[in-house]
């Protein structure tokens, strides 16, 4: 069964169309993370499956039932914001409880769901705290858990974590991923954060003005990116992209390339290489040369800006413990396989 289906759904704000014809559809169960640069769409495709926001067009269903005109409460879905949203005067136990008390749910039912889902996320202690006693990861703990007890059909997360430093970050990004394995129940999360991207997900949807451009595994998006935008933006540090109508060694690497082009080197406008697959070689085996432009030392590898014969500048990623120093010559190699191709309408050629 499907959890979440979109068919060609649209919203517009004041006859500027934010969102363009958007079809998904997501199993029950999985993990799907939204990602896309700021603007895209991401947050305004979230809000319509919660009901926050009225689509211009098209349908949503949840489990096999259209819900365009069910009001949010009875969607069955539970949401995350990035702002943790809890009642400053109540404790723990009382904002995760709220929402069934006003369905006026047992007593004894909310006990239990109340300590189900505070046990699963290790805050069992911390039900008698006021949010300001809490710190930033707590706090976030305790809306998931709020969102846990209702049982919702659908959980939406809305940037649950970009308010937290870079260490509660990874530590709540793990629980999250854990508390997936263990309810397996359908999640849907935006994020503009990478790691979160590719570490959480069955399937990431890259969003750029409005328009979906790939739905697929982390492992799809890294390695077979559809267009352009999708290679750019997935991977860090980014793509490298040369014209081949600018450089003399990229139309070589086309005409050289075998079997993977047969008959479809003529559409090729532009080469691109992932930073982590250039590798410094001596000059007899290189494909590239330039001269070093900035170095940046990370301590487990290095990120080399080299400026090329062409005048176009390349980042390389090496852990090569020879490393060159600004000014130097490079000379750059990579296996014909991890050589990605675009036509001029900045579609995959494949």
């Amino acid at each position: 069964m499907l959890g979440v289906e979109l068919k060609n759904v649209v919203k517009a704000y004041d006859g500027i169309t934010i969102i363009q014809g958007a079809n998904l559809q997501i199993k029950k169960g999985e993990f799907v993370v939204f990602v896309g640069p700021s603007g895209c769409g991401k947050s305004t495709l979230m809000r319509t499956i919660a009901g926050l926001e009225e689509i211009t067009g098209g349908e949503i269903s949840i489990h096999g039932e259209v819900i365009n005109d069910t009001p949010p409460s009875k969607r069955g879905v539970a949401m995350v914001f990035q702002s943790y949203a809890l009642y400053p005067h109540m404790n723990v136990y009382d904002n995760m409880a709220f929402s069934l008390k006003l369905q006026k749910v047992p007593k004894e039912e909310i006990n239990e769901r109340v300590e189900k889902a505070a046990k699963s996320l290790q805050m069992t202690n911390l039900l008698g705290r006021l949010p300001r006693n809490l710190s930033g990861g707590q706090r976030q703990r305790v809306a998931i858990g709020r969102a846990i007890i209702r049982e919702p059909k659908v959980f939406l997360f809305d940037e649950p974590l970009s308010n937290l430093d870079a260490n509660l970050r990874s530590n709540t990004r793990i629980e999250i991923a854990k508390l997936h394995k263990r309810l397996e129940a359908t999640m849907l999360y935006v994020t503009h954060d990478q790691v979160e991207a590719m570490t959480l997900a069955d399937r990431i949807v890259v969003l750029n003005k409005g328009v979906i451009q790939q739905f697929g595994t982390p492992d799809d998006l890294y390695k077979s990116p559809d267009n352009l935008f999708v290679a750019g933006f997935i991977g860090s540090p980014k793509m490298n992209f040369i014209e081949t109508e600018d450089s003399v060694d990229a139309q070589n690497i086309v005409n050289n390339i075998e079997n993977r082009l047969d008959n479809k080197k003529n559409l090729v406008k532009t080469v691109g290489i992932r930073p982590e697959h250039i590798n410094l070689s001596n000059s007899e085996e290189a494909k590239f040369t330039g001269v070093v432009d900035l170095v940046e030392n990370l301590g487990e590898y290095m990120i080399y800006y080299v400026k090329l014969n062409h005048g176009e500048v390349i980042t390389v990623k090496s852990d090569n413990p020879d490393y060159l120093n600004i000014g130097d010559t490079a000379y750059l190699n990579c296996d014909d396989s991890k050589f990605y191709f675009f036509d001029d309408k900045e579609k995959a050629v494949k």
